[in-house]
């Protein structure tokens, strides 16, 4: 699909990133390993130059597997030599962190996009059907052990710090810190489950436009879609979901997945809530007493109201750089916490994730607010 790309353009693209924006700058005698690689593994960088078409990159062909290994190598090598050269060290280790962050967004996104093509495939194939016999998961793990006593948190609000100051890592988007003011709210302490968004279905809640913001109603009708990405009904009429594992039945305590912001926000609707600001989200996050909740981190990003705007005081990095954020921040709404495959290390508390509102192949889920 136009939104996915294949596994080969991503290692391509990982390395394209290090010798566009590390090696032309700090290496700029090194020949490029091959010219046309500028054009074809340039994702959105206008200030770079041409790029290949987004929905044709599943064409490309050539270069082979091999070529592309020959390139990482290529480019991992020149970027390890500049340990050794007499260069602005700060400047190149700020690059090459942002690029190994960069990286680990691919890694993610490659589980996703090779998620979504297999699921297209007749024969319904695993990604790797060994991998939960090995005890590595999957796909997120059921609830956490949370207090009985209430599935909701009280939060007092009142005039918090958002964002991420100081000199510790984080995307622009992210900063500055800045105040913001909550009133009194509630956060759910577990994420929603399979269980609870079943309910919603059959209880029609596809069908109910009260539910439904104008634009998911359409969305939902001109699409057809009446269940989340990945959902279907086995010979019995029985649930069931295509997980990297392949087909499975239904497991109802995970945490619902690949529902689009229109969903989550009908369901909540229907559970007479609502969902949380990206602010919410955030100050509970950082609360002593957030041990109360539950599956901030390593289950499935969680969509928020919000939309995906500069912060108060944002400054764009100059340079096609400057791209990389900000450029987006229209028609895509924030989610917040990370996935099960987001990469260990990488989420954080002021992490900001968007997508458009009807992205569904993501590893999105819902936590409520009241």
């Amino acid at each position: 699909m136009p939104d996915a790309s294949p596994i080969k353009w991503h290692l391509a693209h990982t390395s394209w990133f290090f010798e566009t924006f590390v090696l032309e700058a700090h290496a700029p005698r090194l020949r490029p390993f091959h010219p046309m690689f500028r054009v074809l593994f340039n994702s959105y960088y206008n200030g770079v130059g041409d790029k290949h078409p987004r929905p044709q990159r599943g064409l490309l062909t050539r270069p082979s597997m091999a070529q592309v290994w020959a390139y990482r190598a290529h480019v991992d090598a020149a970027v390890a030599a500049l340990a050794h050269a007499d260069i602005d060290h700060e400047a190149v280790a700020r690059l090459i962190e942002l690029g190994l962050q960069h990286e680990q967004q691919h890694q993610e996104l490659m589980l996703t996009d090779i998620k979504h093509l297999l699921a297209q495939n007749p024969l319904c194939p695993a990604y790797f059907e060994g991998m939960e016999a090995a005890g590595i998961a999957m796909e997120p793990a059921g609830p956490a052990q949370v207090d009985a006593t209430s599935l909701w948190l009280r939060l007092d609000g009142g005039l918090v710090e958002i964002g991420r100051g100081g000199d510790g890592l984080s995307f622009d988007n992210g900063r500055p810190r800045h105040r913001h003011h909550l009133v009194p709210f509630s956060m759910a302490r577990q994420l929603v489950s399979q269980r609870d968004y079943l309910a919603f279905v059959e209880a029609g809640g596809y069908a109910q436009a009260q539910l439904w913001l104008s634009e998911g109603w359409d969305w939902a009708a001109r699409e057809q879609i009446a269940h989340p990405l990945h959902w279907g009904r086995d010979a019995r009429g029985q649930w069931q979901e295509y997980t990297l594992a392949g087909w499975q039945p239904l497991n109802l305590d995970r945490p619902v997945l690949h529902v689009s912001l229109y969903e989550a926000d009908a369901y909540a609707r229907w559970a007479k809530a609502r969902l949380p600001t990206e602010f919410e989200w955030e100050w509970a996050a950082s609360q002593p007493q957030q041990g109360g909740l539950s599956q901030l981190h390593g289950h499935a990003w969680q969509w928020t109201s919000s939309s995906y705007a500069p912060y108060p005081g944002y400054q764009c990095p100059g340079g096609a750089l400057g791209e990389y954020n900000a450029k987006f921040m229209v028609n895509q709404y924030v989610l917040r916490g990370s996935s099960f495959a987001t990469p260990e290390g990488h989420a954080r508390g002021t992490y900001r994730n968007f997508f458009p509102a009807s992205a569904r192949w993501q590893f999105s889920g819902i936590r409520l607010a009241r």
